[in-house]
């Protein structure tokens, strides 16, 4: 063939007027399938490539040859513009060739032969063949001229994509060249990480300006500035400019130090290299089209009388060769190649682009928000077998990557390189992995502590979509993804697999499959790989959209009082200055009256005088202020950092540790905060009876009895099943009946709790010893400790993945039950329930169960509000959860539904529908779940788990009580849990009531609520609330709350939001003007630590998500006592008796400049000059300033003996930086300046 047709289906597409009568001139023996597909020996063996069978062939000239009024619409592509002329040059092109087609597309005898054998498949296949031609010019950026219909078929995907919602993006899996992507270009983000707070040019600007905007600095810099006029002259101008430009390099040299290291840290992250799979476009069909047969075999058939007689000499046998072009295609069409060839290349993070497919190992920092594609043991690839699609026994086709499906005249041959890695990379999708199978994909636990604190493992799963598909196969991948979002636990999706280029023309161009994206498929930047397997995942958000850099917000620049407070007392000063110059100019006017009189020329304007008595006066307003504010609180922090009895506390927030010691309200959670955190299941009850403690081994029992005859060798290696539960000869053998029920109760408790929770085991082999232990990944400690409690019972969790659960008897070692995870309904704040559906599995042999006989059951437990509309109705929940929460327990609810297989289908089908919307995707998942499963489950029981409380919780609430703090304890917990923990914790002394509201709906009875705690009896009790009053509190009666709970000595807040933490926190502030401390472990704390004036986190079970957010990081809720007795009293007491005696030091020096002044006439003369009054600020005075911040007034164990020691820092009057203190000092330095001058004098 000639060459036009390689550049029309390779390269950029001309218009068809471009064509010429040659290009249909075609040598049918050339073409013939048997002969073209006849290796030469001195071929390459990937130069034996696949032939395009002619009937394919006949079917493209056909569809170019079609009238003119089915082809007037405007060409496709970058030519799509050309209208008018051109498409009549076209027509009258198609025309002119039709006399050369005619030997080549006659209707003959064997043509209607032909016709009749391919009628049913003609129409689709041509438009499926026209629409891969569409798609592939558009791709090289030309364009072809098509009919609507076949457009309408194969062009729709464009016109998908800008219908989608500006919040979405849509990508394609693997980056090939712009070109051939369908998607229009967006520009994203480059993915470098930049925390640096200046940039070269932004530097000195930005941190002048940070600077000046203080009042300290900017009138030093004018006192300096003065010094440039020669009237206001006191002395030399670097003894002003000296100690300003002092200060300012001291900050500018730690802002750039600080930004240096962040850059260098930025650099480090930026530049680490990343395996990527970089992939090429297949180039099969670059030795196709009817190119290199064997022995150059091609001849183009000559025009006029001799190409004509060659025609029709060669019509005769057209119907035989027909036959076999059929049957040859029939052979082929099914034989697919490779979408794209790829290799590994190695890029910097800051180079990676969203589409890059990444490769990530064990213990690698994932380095954008990616989507998982394919995980699997870094062993052994855990994947199905691929095996290429069968081929006929006659068929000379060579498998994928071996050929090209077309060959080219003049076509070079592809490098080899390209044509091996496909070899070896890719194979073809056989027939049974065409549906794919959602269970079938890998699982890879991630760490993510460095993105929201949390330090337990999270499993990840990769979308199933992706991981039974060949790497190869990933650019056929579209993703669809929400706008970037700084939730990390949110994510909606789409993943859809596009149909695979078929040059039988076959299928058309579309979406083949189509499956939701959540959070489960998803990595974000900074997590870390942490099991041993490989990732192949995509690049879906960069850099500044990433959830890491979303959720990286400048948090709030506290303010500590003490800088508040000086502040004010600056500004007495100031007016100090201002008052004493006046007078002194006044004075002078006076002294001076005569003499001005008398020599009018010689005489200094009054206003000169001002301004000089003002810059003499200047050290009032001691510049030194801050530099030894600053030194004092870096020796603070040190001390707190070293301190062996609070050991791991961390100081994040060196700024404000005086305001430990200021400290009137402190907010405290509970669970992992007041309590360890170390869940242990206490109690169960299973409706007629309640099992704990030494009763436990009764239950131990009924679980033996029900579970050891099944696994192994006995009853045929039968599993545990419901139905086989319900045979159990055991369970009937004995006993009476009501004994009969309470063990079948007690057998489907353990076993709903053995199945519904979020619970991974892993184990670890001991190098040293060889022994391999077992523990347990979970993001609730609740779930472990229920997870452990089933095994201690019997039945043992030992295996789960993504796609089944596995338990076994703990007496037998034997597996008894093994279920099929059907769908997770995952815990959330919101919900506060979980649930599973498992199908149960009746052999440990899969293939030995037959279709229908697995049983379905769907488990779910939950709070007890949120359960108890869930579940049949009963008489005894209500009770129970009550007893136990008294008892200081946390409560679950555990239900059961069995399902037929016709009520899943029909949940399926609904759930799966939901699950791909991209707007409301949550919510319409919930109402599906709550429409055909949240309805009359079965009660199973009630989970009793105790958190106990940490180590001198009792004595450390007291002491704070005692130090005249207020504590307010803010739970999640039930009205009675709490009420438990706050009595035994002593958080309400001995003898105090507690005033309960409880379950308020109406504000109009929310004031006489709180009536009695306004009376002088009430102020002395407790308030324990819950989160629904509350909730109505703040929306209608604020302030009246608000007034009388701040006066009580505790309150105890329970159901309560975070929300609803961080404006208590705000609300306390607001209205009190006092210092605020919260205190909290997890991520939901995190909000009121942010929200109050000290934020303090513990280092807990659930992670460092609050220990980072916080001021001070601790290790156990009891450090807190002496971080605020001891050294908050300390910092505080010792930054103000600095600050007032920096401010005395400044006053001795203007009293004695006003004393000397005076002497001589109120004369605005230098008493200091020069160097010696920067001496005095400095050198001179270090040991005084040096001896106060390391002063103490009592020792530590006094300081803790007698917590009242501390309330007197929160009194007024008694404070250290009192006003009257202040002028104290004040008049101490009056005295001192003038009786040090008039004795000088």
């Amino acid at each position: 063939m000639a060459a036009p047709y390689r550049n029309q289906y390779h390269h950029s597409l001309a218009h068809p007027d471009a064509y010429s009568d040659d290009d249909d001139d075609l040598e049918l023996e050339n073409l013939d399938p048997v002969t073209a597909l006849t290796p030469d020996p001195n071929r390459r063996s990937h130069d034996w490539g696949r032939r395009l069978p002619l009937r394919t062939l006949k079917r493209f000239a056909a569809a170019r040859r079609r009238p003119r009024e089915e082809d007037e619409e405007r060409l496709v592509g970058d030519g799509g513009e050309r209208e008018g002329a051109d498409e009549t040059e076209e027509g009258a092109h198609k025309r002119e060739r039709s006399d050369a087609d005619a030997p080549l597309l006659a209707d003959d005898e064997a043509g209607a032969e032909r016709d009749s054998l391919t009628a049913a498949g003609k129409s689709s296949r041509r438009k499926g063949l026209l629409s891969r031609l569409l798609a592939l010019g558009r791709s090289r950026g030309g364009a072809i001229s098509l009919p609507e219909s076949s457009r309408a078929d194969g062009g729709g995907d464009q016109d998908d994509d800008d219908d989608l919602s500006s919040s979405t993006r849509t990508l394609s899996v693997g980056r090939l060249a712009p070109s051939s992507s369908s998607l229009p270009p967006t520009k994203y983000p480059a993915n470098a990480i930049s925390n640096a707070k200046y940039s070269p040019a932004s530097f000195l600007p930005r941190t002048l300006w940070n600077e000046f905007k203080f009042f300290f600095n900017l009138y030093f810099l004018l006192v300096a500035l003065s010094q440039v006029i020669p009237a206001l002259r006191i002395g030399y101008l670097s003894t002003y400019v000296a100690p300003l430009a002092f200060v300012l390099c001291v900050t500018l040299g730690k802002e750039a130090y600080d930004d240096i290291q962040r850059r260098r840290r930025d650099g480090e992250a930026n530049g680490e290299l990343y395996r990527v799979l970089k992939f090429e476009e297949h180039r099969a069909e670059d030795a196709e089209w009817l190119g290199r047969n064997g022995g150059g075999r091609k001849k183009k058939m000559a025009k006029g009388k001799k190409g004509k007689r060659r025609q029709a000499s060669q019509e005769e046998d057209e119907n035989d060769r027909l036959a076999d072009m059929e049957r040859e295609e029939q052979d082929t069409e099914d034989v697919e190649t490779p979408t794209a060839s790829f290799v590994e290349v190695t890029k910097p993070s800051k180079d990676l682009k969203v589409g890059d497919v990444v490769v990530l190992g064990k213990d690698q920092r994932v380095p954008a928000d990616v989507v998982i594609l394919k995980s699997f043991s870094t062993e052994i690839e855990k994947l199905p077998a691929y095996d290429p699609a069968p081929l006929p026994a006659k068929s000379t086709v060579p498998q994928a990557g071996e050929g090209s499906l077309l060959e080219i005249e003049g076509q070079a041959d592809p490098p080899d390189s390209e044509l091996q890695t496909e070899a070896a990379n890719a194979l073809p999708l056989s027939d049974k992995t065409t549906t794919p199978d959602p269970s079938a994909g890998g699982e890879a636990f991630i760490r993510t502590d460095q993105l929201d604190g949390e330090t337990d493992w999270k499993l990840r799963l990769a979308t199933p979509l992706a991981q039974t598909l060949p790497s190869s196969e990933y650019p056929r991948l579209r993703l669809t993804a929400g706008k970037p979002d700084r939730r990390v636990n949110d994510f909606v999706g789409n993943v859809e697999l596009l149909t695979r280029p078929h040059w039988s023309g076959e299928h058309t161009e579309g979406i083949e499959h189509s499956l939701p994206l959540t959070i489960d498929n998803t990595a974000w930047a900074n997590t870390v790989l942490a099991s041993s397997t490989t990732v192949y995942a995509v690049v879906v958000y960069t850099g500044p959209q990433t959830r890491a850099a979303l959720g990286t917000s400048a948090s709030r620049s506290k303010t500590g009082l003490l800088e508040l407070e000086i502040n004010s007392l600056t500004k007495v000063l100031c007016f100090l200055t201002a008052a004493l110059s006046a007078a002194l100019v006044v004075g002078h006017h006076i002294y001076t009256a005569d003499f001005t009189d008398a020599h009018p020329g010689n005489a200094r304007p009054w206003y000169l005088n001002a301004l000089r008595f003002l810059i003499l006066f200047s050290t009032i307003v001691p510049i030194s202020l801050r530099v030894n504010l600053d030194m004092g609180k870096s020796v603070y922090a040190y001390f707190i950092h070293r301190d062996q009895g609070i050991p791991g506390t961390v100081v994040r927030t060196s700024t404000i540790p005086e305001e430990l010691g200021r400290i009137e309200y402190l907010l405290s959670d509970k669970t992992g905060t007041l309590t360890r955190n170390e869940m242990e299941m206490k109690k169960c009850h299973v409706g007629t009876v309640g099992y704990g403690g030494e009763a436990m081994e009764e239950v131990r029992g009924f679980v033996q009895a029900a579970f050891d005859g099944f696994g192994g060798n006995g009853r045929e290696g039968r599993l545990w099943t419901p139905s086989a539960g319900l045979d159990d000869s055991t369970q009937t053998a004995s006993g009476t009946r009501t004994r009969r029920e309470i063990a079948t109760r007690v057998r489907d408790m353990v076993l709903a709790l053995g199945v519904c929770h979020s619970v991974t085991p892993t184990t670890e082999e001991d190098p040293d010893t060889g022994e391999v232990s077992t523990s347990y990944q979970a993001s609730s400690p609740d779930e472990i400790a229920i997870v452990q409690w089933t095994a201690a019972v019997g039945l043992q969790v030992s295996h789960r993945d993504r796609r089944s659960i596995t338990l076994t008897s703990t007496s037998t070692g034997q597996v008894v039950v093994r279920v099929e995870i059907l769908n997770i309904f995952p815990f959330t704040s919101e919900s506060k329930r979980m649930g599973i559906i498992a199908r149960f599995c009746k052999y440990a042999d899969r293939t030995k169960t037959s279709e229908g006989e697995d049983e379905i059951v769907f488990f779910q437990k939950g709070a007890d509000t949120v359960m108890s509309s869930i579940v049949v109705a009963n008489d005894w929940l209500d009770e129970e959860t009550g007893n136990m929460a008294r008892e200081g327990l946390r409560t679950l609810v555990v239900g059961r539904k069995n399902l037929t297989q016709e009520t899943y289908d029909a949940f399926k089908q609904a759930y799966s529908e939901a699950s791909l919307s991209m707007t409301g995707r949550d919510a319409a998942m919930a109402r599906v779940v709550k429409s055909h499963l949240e309805q009359d489950l079965d009660l199973l029981g009630i989970t009793g788990v105790e958190d106990k409380l940490q180590p001198n919780v009792k004595a450390s609430l007291e002491l704070l009580r005692n130090a005249g703090i207020k504590i307010w304890m803010l739970t999640g917990d039930k009205v009675e849990t709490a009420r438990c923990v706050a009595i035994s914790s002593k958080l309400v002394s001995r003898g105090q009531t507690i005033h309960t509201i409880a379950g308020l709906k109406r504000k109009e009875f929310a004031l006489d609520a709180l009536g009695p705690l306004q009376s002088r009896h009430g102020r002395t009790s407790a308030l324990l609330i819950d989160g629904q009053s509350l909730a109505l509190y703040l929306s209608h009666h604020k302030e009246d709350f608000i007034s009388t709970a701040v006066r009580l000595p505790a309150v105890i807040a329970c159901r309560c939001s975070p929300t609803q933490k961080a404006d208590l926190a705000l609300l306390i502030r607001a209205w009190t003007r006092k210092r605020v401390a919260c205190i909290g472990d997890g991520g939901n704390d995190v909000s009121m630590i942010q929200a109050a004036d000290v934020g303090l986190g513990i280092v807990g079970k659930e992670g460092r998500q609050a220990s980072l957010a916080a001021d001070f990081s601790l290790t156990q809720f009891a450090h807190i006592t002496k971080l605020l007795v001891w050294h908050g009293r300390n910092s505080y007491k010792r930054s103000a008796k600095l600050a007032l005696f920096v401010m005395h030091r400044g006053l001795i020096a203007a009293v004695a400049q006003a004393v000397f002044s005076v002497m001589f006439g109120g004369e605005p003369i230098a008493l200091y000059r020069d160097w010696l009054l920067v001496g005095y600020a400095t050198c001179y005075t270090m040991a005084p300033v040096f001896s106060l911040v390391l002063d103490r007034d009592v020792d530590e164990h006094l300081a803790i003996l007698y917590p009242e020691l501390y309330r007197e820092l929160t009194n007024a009057p008694a404070s250290p930086l009192s006003w009257r203190a202040f002028f104290i000092w004040t008049a101490i330095s009056l005295y001192q300046g003038i009786v040090l001058q008039l004795g000088a004098a």
